[in-house]
This record gives structure tokens, C-alpha cells and sequence, in this order.
């Protein structure tokens, strides 16, 4: 493990987003506090968390406009309130929202609005030492990312592939942040509330022992700030959109592969800029997060590149990518590199030497232990190993009471009772599946909340491959015997 990490230890994976609030989303307030004091009382350590970047389209976390930015979906009124940014007055008219399901738009045209309000008084100040040193020290995204989102809007939400040609290549940049300078200014101000509110709730988690896993999606989206301010670190054609786009060749999933869309880095282009962009990226998320999982992490080592206009993955092919070159770089740069590799699915071997060379920890998952030879299987108990990090489920799979229900098969069904020996059955599954979890050599173990909570398929955070009811579910209770129960079970197997 990092050198950062003790052994055996053990958190929740929830999203904020998921946390109970008044305005249809989770944010950065005082729900998220009390989230940190609960998990504390159960023995926890660890909060893994999802992207926090501003979503692009849809409501997925890894489909961002910035790899740097935060969302606006995260700012929290209550405490703009009491930081003086806004009076009790700006909360009217009232947002209307269900405490089940997260409302997107709704909730972020509201946050808008608050923080738009906001920036009209706050622009009214005298003393504004602390946001022009947040804007000093941020600039090289910063400036890029709120142009790029004023000139969104600007020209109607296009992407900027399609804006006029003289600001899609940069050569109008001076000029337009003249035009729209009040504009631009807004959007700082937006990002140097959302920091704010951050660093407050990491420096409390600091104080009350928990480590935030963050989570870095390998690839950007073209429609982005970073594609648009570093286009020569992309293969791009001379229109500036992509040649060749990221994914998975076909497999046992897919006889078509899966194609992602994103745009495919130019490594030459990156190595010969000595990875700064990279570089950037990592500091920038190492200093928000303690832990950092790389999402995709075999796309460092080789990228399934598709042409961009065909229809499927199938005509992809493998290209090398530089990625031990690039780590061994990183490492230089930090003195530790807290991070996790996601490495499921077909992982090769050369994927596997780097993980053993730089000492990062995989992921392994229960829901997936009891398919095939049980002896065989990576992900069954009796094949775990201490660097990793195990987890009954992720946010993409089904929860592990709806994964009994609806699609364990009853041959797995035996072999999960052959391990534990005893019976399950749809209530007490996911209680089982928790303490083998616990129970594992694995150094460190991340439970899904609606695991510890034992919920069915309804509250699922993300089936792939649809498009709709996707990242919407929402935290209404944890209760204090079910907090009890895990700090009991968290001591027992040495993870408090």
C-alpha cells in the first residue's frame, strides 16, 4: 500500500450528491458534517466519494466539462448564509423537491441563482483579499475553465468544436474575456465559493480522523475546457474534433465493444511536454483528496482507440501508452502518491507488473466472487490479497440485496452459503456479504451505504448502459442501531 495507508481499515462509499439536503441535491453543507460524525461513530475511516466535477450532460459524475472545476450542484446555502455571501431572503421562492430521488436540473438552476446572487453582493465588497489569492493560485485552469463556460453559453450551448473559428482556436481569447469580463469574473467567484466549502469539510474530516477517496476518471470529454484550452494533447483533426475515441474492444459483455466517445490523449505530445497537464491534474487532485482511485487505470498503460465515426468498438485497436514512464515521472514530482488502480475486467499483464512496481492497490469485488471455479475466481475470499481494497459493490452494479433477488444464480447461491455456513436469504444477504467483507485479509474494505442499509435494486446508483433514473438515489436515514451494528462488526475485525 502507500505509504500513507494503515493496515486494515474500512469506510462507505456515498456520493454527495446522495446526502440529505432542502435544495434536491447533496452538497458541501451541514449534512455532509454530520455524515462525517456517523461515520466516525461506526468505526469508519475512509469516505470514497465520486467525481465532483460539473457534470457536461446527463447527471453522470465522469462526464465532465472540467477536470479541475467543481460543481455548482455542491454549494451550500446554509452556509453562503452564514459566511455572509447571502441573506435568509435569497432562499425564496423555495425549491420544491422529493428527499428520495436527486433533481438535477431543478437543483442546479437553484444553486445558479443563489450563487449568482451572491456574486452580486459579494461584488459590492471591499476586502477581497482571499478570493484574488484563490484566483492567483488556481489560474492555470481557472481562467480557461470560466471563459470556456461563459462561451457555452454565449453561443447557445454549443460545443465549442462548432463556435466561430477565430475563439475555437484560441486566437480571439483576450478579446472575448474583455467582452464578457463580468461574466467571467462571476464564474471565479463561483468556483472560489465551491472551494471554499471544500476545504472547510476536508479540513473537518481531517480533524475527525477520515480520509476522502476521490475518484479520477482516466479520459476527459471533448466538449470540455481542458480538450479546448490544450487541444495539442489530443488527437484531434484540423476541425479540432477527435480522430480516434476512447473505449473497450469487445467482450463477453459486448460482442460490440463498448465506444465512450472521449478523446484519446496524445501521449507523444504529453511525454514531450514533460506530462505538465498531467502533472497539474494529479497535484490538483491529490491536494483535494487523500486517496485517489484513477478510473480505467489500463488506459495508462494502452488506449482501445475506435475511428471516431464508426458506430461501434469492434474495429478498434490497441494502442501502447506510456504510462510507466509517465508514473515514474509522478513520482518525482510527489513524495507519495496515494492511489488505487481500478483494474477490473481483462486486465493484461503489463497492467499488472506496473501495479506491482509502483505498490498500487487493485480492486475486488464480492458481487463478482461466485461465478466460475471458486478456486480460480480472483474475487473470492480465499484468493484476496492484503493490497487491495475489496468492496461488496460499486456504484455501477446492482446492490447486493437486488443482485440476490434478481440475478444470483442459484448455483452461486450455494457457493456463498458453502463459504459462510449458514443459510441467506434476501434480508439477510447483505449483512452476510458485509461481514465476509470485514472478515478478509484485504488491508482495506469500502461498503456502498446501500449496503450497510440492506436496500434492494431501487436504490441503485448507476446501471451502465442506461440512460435514465441513473445517480439519483438519496440518503433519507442512517440509524443509530444500524450505525451501532457496523462500529460493532468494524471492531471485531480489527478496522477501527
Amino acid at each position: 500500500m502507500p505509504q500513507n495507508q494503515e493496515s486494515r481499515s474500512s469506510g462507505i462509499l456515498l456520493h454527495i450528491t446522495s446526502l440529505p439536503s432542502k435544495f434536491g441535491v447533496g452538497d458541501f453543507g451541514p449534512s455532509a458534517f454530520e455524515f462525517v460524525d456517523l461515520l466516525r461513530q461506526a468505526g469508519q475511516s475512509l469516505w470514497q466519494i465520486l467525481p465532483i466535477n460539473p457534470p457536461s450532460f446527463g447527471n453522470s459524475p465522469y462526464s465532465c466539462t472540467s477536470a479541475f472545476a467543481i460543481s455548482p450542484l455542491f454549494a451550500s446555502p446554509e452556509f453562503m448564509i452564514r459566511d455572509g455571501f447571502l441573506e435568509e431572503g435569497d432562499l425564496e421562492p423555495a425549491l420544491e423537491c422529493s428527499p428520495n430521488r436527486v433533481q438535477y436540473s431543478p437543483a442546479l438552476d437553484f444553486k445558479i441563482s443563489l450563487l449568482s446572487k451572491s456574486f452580486a453582493r459579494f461584488s459590492r465588497r471591499v476586502d477581497k483579499n482571499e478570493y484574488e489569492k484563490f484566483c492567483v493560485d488556481n489560474s492555470y485552469w481557472l481562467e480557461d475553465y470560466c471563459l470556456f463556460s461563459v462561451l457555452k453559453n454565449y453561443f447557445d450551448g454549443r460545443s465549442w468544436s462548432e463556435w466561430p473559428e477565430d475563439i475555437k482556436k484560441r486566437n480571439t481569447v483576450e478579446e472575448y474575456v474583455g467582452r464578457l469580463s463580468e461574466l467571467v469574473d462571476q464564474e471565479k467567484y463561483f468556483q472560489f465559493v465551491l472551494f471554499r466549502q471544500w476545504v472547510e469539510l476536508q479540513r473537518y474530516c481531517q480533524k475527525r480522523g477520515v480520509r476522502i477517496f476521490g475518484d479520477v476518471a482516466l479520459y476527459v470529454n471533448h466538449d470540455s475546457a481542458d480538450v479546448w484550452a490544450h487541444p495539442e494533447f489530443f488527437k484531434l483533426d484540423q476541425e479540432m474534433r477527435p480522430v480516434v475515441v476512447a473505449g473497450v474492444p469487445p467482450d463477453y459483455f459486448s460482442e460490440t465493444g463498448q465506444k465512450w466517445g472521449n478523446p484519446v490523449f496524445d501521449w507523444n505530445a504529453l511525454r514531450e511536454n514533460d506530462y505538465l497537464w498531467w502533472l497539474k491534474r494529479m497535484k490538483h487532485n491529490l491536494g483535494l483528496f487523500d486517496l485517489v482511485r484513477i478510473d480505467h487505470f489500463r488506459g495508462l498503460l494502452a488506449a482501445w482507440e475506435i475511428p471516431a465515426s464508426d458506430p461501434t468498438a469492434v474495429n478498434g485497436r490497441w494502442q501502447e501508452c506510456p504510462g510507466v514512464d509517465f508514473i515514474s515521472r509522478l513520482f518525482k514530482e510527489f513524495e507519495s502518491i496515494p492511489v488505487v488502480a481500478e483494474d477490473l475486467g481483462v486486465i493484461t499483464q503489463d497492467v499488472k507488473d506496473a501495479m506491482i512496481q509502483f505498490g498500487f492497490p487493485g480492486m475486488k469485488l464480492l458481487i463478482f466472487a461466485f461465478d466460475g471455479d471458486i478456486l480460480e475466481n480472483p474475487y473470492a475470499p480465499g484468493n484476496h490479497v492484503k493490497n487491495c481494497i475489496l468492496y461488496t459493490g460499486t456504484h455501477d452494479c446492482n446492490t447486493i440485496r437486488g443482485w440476490f433477488d434478481e440475478e444470483m444464480s442459484e448455483e452461486s447461491k450455494v457457493k456463498l452459503e458453502n463459504i459462510i455456513g449458514k443459510k441467506v436469504d434476501s434480508a439477510t444477504v447483505a449483512e452476510e456479504m458485509i461481514t465476509l467483507a470485514m472478515r478478509s485479509i484485504a488491508d482495506m474494505v469500502i461498503l456502498p451505504m446501500q449496503d450497510v442499509l440492506g436496500l434492494g435494486s431501487g436504490a441503485r446508483m448507476n446501471c451502465p448502459g442506461t440512460a435514465e433514473n441513473n445517480w439519483e438515489w438519496r440518503l433519507r436515514q442512517w440509524s443509530t442501531g444500524d450505525v451501532e451494528k457496523l462500529a460493532e462488526l468494524t471492531k471485531t475485525y480489527g478496522r477501527d
